[in-house]
């Protein structure tokens, strides 16, 4: 009998433990988690104006550089007229010379 009492005296103990142990552990947690909480968003007002300044940094130079590969295309699309030029010129005067060349060849 006293072995049974002593057995249940500690089961009624180890709950007791157990009982105060997870409420301590929930308060502590909780304390936890509103200490990590404020952290979080003391680094996100930390962080957001770095962030927010590195995209207009970021938006800027997209902008020079969109202004830049312009101003190439305009340039390669001038060139390439240019030559493009060239070529139709002397085909046409190629062409009219071989064709010259057979009526006059032609009229003999």
């Amino acid at each position: 009998m006293e072995a049974t009492e002593l057995v249940e005296w500690f089961n009624r103990v180890d709950d007791a433990y157990r009982s105060e142990f997870r409420d301590l552990f929930e308060v502590h947690f909780s304390r936890f988690d509103a200490k990590l909480e404020q952290r979080v968003a003391q680094l996100d007002a930390k962080w957001e104006p770095r962030f927010t300044q590195l995209e207009a940094k970021l938006e800027q130079r997209l902008a020079e550089l969109k202004g830049e590969l312009r101003a190439e295309i305009a340039a390669v699309r001038s060139g390439l007229v240019k030559w493009m030029f060239l070529f139709w010129t002397g085909n046409v005067v190629a062409t009219a010379s071989l064709v010259l060349g057979a009526v006059l060849l032609l009229r003999r």
